[in-house]
């Protein structure tokens, strides 16, 4: 019997980080404060994650002005797309195969 866990890719066990690549597959960019509170958490707790996520190459930062204030957004990396596609794929399997 093949082992069905395998092929996930264990930067996503972290629910934040799934729910992080989730909002990030699907949209060009999403803010910092729009993530936290779309996945209700701390600034802490979210900017650690994120930077595993960064670590990785999954994502990237982009900070720009707005006024006088930055704006943190972050967008889903090609290589980042690829493994999370990957893991996804890889679940799909898993569940089918149980």
């Amino acid at each position: 019997m093949k082992n069905p866990i395998q092929a996930l890719n264990k930067i996503f066990d972290s629910r934040i980080r799934l729910g992080v690549m989730s909002v990030l597959i699907v949209n060009d960019s999403v803010s910092f404060n729009d993530l936290k509170q779309l996945l209700e958490l701390t600034d802490g707790n979210l900017a650690s994650h994120l930077n595993t996520l960064e670590q990785a190459e999954y994502i990237k930062m982009h900070k720009a002005f707005v006024g006088r204030k930055t704006n943190t957004t972050y967008t889903i990396t090609e290589l980042g797309k690829q493994a999370f596609k990957g893991h996804l794929d890889a679940l799909e399997k898993m569940i089918k195969g149980i």
